[in-house]
């Protein structure tokens, strides 16, 4: 396995893969997007996890072979009981007593006005199936995020259930639209038989005044005052600054600190709050390829990540960093270039004891440091200097994610 070459999957690119894998779309697919692809291939997720082994058998044809499972993050979207695999969920439809599911996208916020659309259209249906498409990457800014859609949809279900008598089924699709694959199509393959865009019956009436929203502020400035103050008014509310926020995560490879943070992540953006994930991982295929394993390298990696963190904070944002950041001197210059910035520095140490580290080893590198295959390795053969200026302290063996989160989102509100 560890021969074949390797494509680092994006979180669109991974979007898809968990499709295939759940029979919602062909294997083909993948060949489709990911072109240029050598024969046989590993893929995997920006922490170098291998998920599939993708083989091409003649000119079309492929073979998928799943390694191991995608990672999840916490939210509503994440919740077994929603995300669940297109195979599953259609052979729960062809179970019941209806043949004829209706499958509803929801691709916005319904309005009050939906609801009722929504009845109308399930008249006659026992079984309708809500539909939400969900990316991976975040939202625009000011758009309402998957978490938001899923929590939206839910309760559309369960009026909707309660106004026709319908069994109806809320199913997260991982979506992020890609080139050839329609999404009618996927939502036939959850087992819908007639498939319906909610927001596609939306009247103009209604369209218009959800295009007017984010102008309503702006519009009742101006009738309020006189121009020029209506200008001064507008201008100091889009000029205004709050300060920024670098929460920084270090711990050994496998303590937990990325999932941890990508979960955070998502959480602020889901509070509205503009938020940047620097991944350790991830840093190190763009902003820091090239750099070795070497102590200095590993320094000019955590000072790289913490400037672009610092940056993200001085305008106002909220960065999430999550490299290893073993030695405290480089861990001191983020601090300082934070604090630089005019931003909040939260440094979180991750606490998982190495034993555990090393008995997850999702990536195989204990065991290759182990076998002398991996030099400079942080636990092993480099050491990790444990900070005593962190502001928390999170062992991810003895508390879940959830509850991490919510530690560090109780510290980020009693700082203010």
């Amino acid at each position: 396995m560890t021969d074949s070459p390797a494509h680092v999957l994006s979180d669109a690119e991974l979007d898809l893969l968990e499709l295939v894998l759940g029979g919602a779309v062909p294997p083909s697919a993948l060949l489709a997007a990911l072109p240029g692809l050598p024969s046989d291939v590993l893929l995997t997720d920006a922490e170098n996890t291998p998920l599939a082994r993708l083989t091409r058998t003649g000119a079309d044809g492929v073979v998928l072979e799943p390694l191991k499972p995608l990672a999840a993050a916490i939210g509503p979207q994440w919740d077994a009981a929603v995300r669940r695999p297109a195979r599953e969920v259609r052979t729960d439809l062809a179970s019941g007593p209806d043949g004829n599911a209706l499958g509803l996208l929801v691709t916005e916020v319904p309005t009050a006005e939906e609801s009722g659309t929504a009845a109308a259209l399930a008249a006659g249906s026992a079984a309708v199936l809500l539909l939400v498409p969900a990316a991976r990457r975040a939202p625009e800014p000011g758009a309402v995020g998957a978490p938001g859609l899923v929590r939206a949809t839910l309760a559309l279900a369960g009026t909707l259930a309660e106004r026709t008598g319908a069994r109806v089924t809320t199913v997260v699709v991982p979506w992020s639209g890609p080139a050839g694959t329609d999404l009618h199509d996927v939502a036939a393959s959850y087992g819908a038989v007639r498939v319906e865009t909610l927001a596609a019956h939306r009247t103009p009436a209604t369209a218009e005044r959800v295009a007017a929203l984010p102008h309503v502020r702006d519009e009742a400035v101006r009738a309020l005052y006189p121009p020029a103050s209506a200008a001064e008014v507008v201008r100091a509310a889009s000029g205004g600054h709050r300060q920024g926020t670098v929460v920084f995560f270090t711990g050994l490879s496998g303590s937990g600190k990325s999932t941890v943070a990508r979960a955070l992540a998502a959480e602020l953006e889901d509070d509205g709050l503009g938020t940047t994930l620097l991944d350790g991982d991830e840093v190190r295929h763009h902003l820091s390829k090239g750099l070795g394993f070497d102590r200095e390298s590993r320094e000019t990696n955590v000072e790289r990540i913490g400037y672009v963190a610092a940056l993200v904070a001085k305008h106002g944002g909220t960065a999430v960093a999550a490299p290893i950041a073993p030695f405290a001197a480089g861990r001191a210059k983020v601090r300082a270039l934070a604090e630089e910035a005019g931003a909040r520095f939260v440094l979180v140490h991750v606490s998982t004891p190495l034993e555990v580290c090393e008995a997850r080893d999702r990536k195989g590198f204990y065991a290759r440091a182990r076998a002398g295959e991996i030099a400079d390795f942080t636990g092993i053969s480099s050491p990790y200097e444990e900070p005593d200026d962190a502001e928390l302290v999170i062992d991810t063996s003895v508390v879940s994610v959830d509850a991490a989160v919510d530690a560090v989102r109780a510290h980020l509100r009693a700082a203010g």
